[in-house]
């Protein structure tokens, strides 16, 4: 371990990552000849936080790195992909399945389950924001309340889900965009005054950086709104309001006035909001004026998804414990409504939703004998391929 008290890569590969029952298993396999059985492990979970109906598959490039050059076979949905938790007949879905020896890859089932259970808590609340938002944009502040050796995953899995920018600048290089941030309160504490602040904020950055202000420190919003429209003239982009909540009374209505005194001064800015920002209060602050949404804990700090690994499969007969649904299996999927329908492996021709469109194979083989069988796609394009997908995902938060 090092100085952060973190694992590295070493510690992942070398399984030391690992509840330590899967290390005794493979001493009881070693010492009784076992372990080389053939098997299928799919990877479900029965439910998903907050009574969601569908959740966003991500951690895939993660699963890969770890597995690749094993004597296994990876199937997946791609990664950026919504699921249901179950099909339209209550059967777990497989978001991805191994086969091959078991003692190839038993040490690994506790990291395999972190790279996907954590990421994909993250991204499925990005993309309920998201939805919640629109076309408002939408920012990944959440960082600094996790810990940072995880800020670039953190920031992957926000990205996918749907934020349209990121305030860490390594959460940023490892998804391919700028960083995007706003002035901390600091900076107004030190100068002494806002004005002051924003002046030199205006002056010393780069033009290309967006002049966003910040205008709770001291006094009244709309009043360092003003403050904000003196030193930085009409190169002011917006302005954020992050009020405290023993100092918000009606965020909403905070909101409507700052709307209201800029127009009426003709200060052309963006109204930016941030603390406690979820899918729940941005309809009504977006309603109010806000254009767009600094989103911290509640999208970094999302509940995991619970996934688990279990055979379903050893030596090409079915075998499962109680609770799971044995066998292999082929996973189709609605390309209109998202419905899932989960068939034996054997099926051959695709069913037909009850919507009445053909539902399309989802589980695609990345791994052949540990060897790559596709490319893994940019970032952006997990994230577009999502926002796609989202656009027809239900929503019924929204809903009245």
């Amino acid at each position: 371990m090092n100085a952060f008290h973190t694992a590295s890569e070493d510690d992942i590969r070398k399984g030391r990552t690992t509840d330590v029952y899967f290390k005794n298993a493979m001493k009881i396999f070693e010492a009784k000849g076992l372990g080389g059985e053939s098997v299928v492990a799919e990877f479900t979970t029965t439910s998903l936080p907050e009574d969601g109906t569908w959740g966003v598959f991500v951690g895939l490039d993660d699963v890969l790195s770890l597995l690749e050059g094993l004597p296994v076979d990876l199937y997946s949905l791609p990664e950026g992909t919504i699921f249901r938790p179950r099909d339209t007949q209550g059967v777990l879905t497989p978001v991805m399945f191994l086969e091959g020896p078991y003692k190839e890859f038993c040490i690994y089932e506790t990291p395999l389950l972190g790279f996907i259970c954590h990421p994909s808590g993250i991204t499925t609340k990005a993309a309920r924001v998201k939805k919640a938002a629109g076309d408002a944009g939408v920012m990944s502040f959440g960082i600094r309340r996790m810990h940072p050796a995880i800020a670039p995953s953190i920031d992957r899995s926000a990205y996918v889900g749907g934020c349209d920018a990121i305030s860490c600048i390594a959460g940023a290089e490892e998804v391919g965009v700028e960083p995007t941030g706003t002035m901390p309160h600091s900076l107004t504490i030190i100068f002494g005054s806002p004005e002051d602040a924003f002046r030199a904020y205006h002056e010393v950055l780069p033009e290309d950086i967006k002049r966003i202000a910040l205008v709770d420190t001291y006094h009244d919003e709309t009043l360092e709104t003003f403050m904000a429209s003196e030193a930085v003239g009409d190169k002011l982009y917006g302005v954020r309001l992050d009020t405290p909540s023993s100092r918000r009374g009606d965020l909403i209505k905070i909101v409507q006035e700052v709307k209201w005194e800029m127009e009426v001064r003709g200060i052309d800015a963006t109204i930016i909001t941030s603390g406690g920002m979820n899918e729940y209060n941005i309809p009504p602050l977006k309603k109010a004026g806000v254009t767009s949404f600094g989103v911290g804990t509640s999208v970094s700090n999302a509940r995991t998804i619970n996934f688990a690994m279990d055979i379903v499969e050893k030596e090409g007969e079915p075998a499962a414990k109680r609770g799971k649904f044995s066998g292999k299996k082929k996973v189709f999927r609605c390309p209109e409504c998202l419905a899932y329908k989960n068939l034996p492996w054997n099926t051959t021709a695709a069913p037909t939703c009850t919507c009445g469109v053909e539902m399309e194979p989802m589980l695609k083989r990345y791994l052949r004998k540990g060897v790559p069988t596709k490319e893994r796609p940019p970032v952006s394009e997990l994230r577009n391929k999502q926002l796609l997908q989202l656009a027809k995902a239900e929503a019924p938060w929204l809903e009245g």
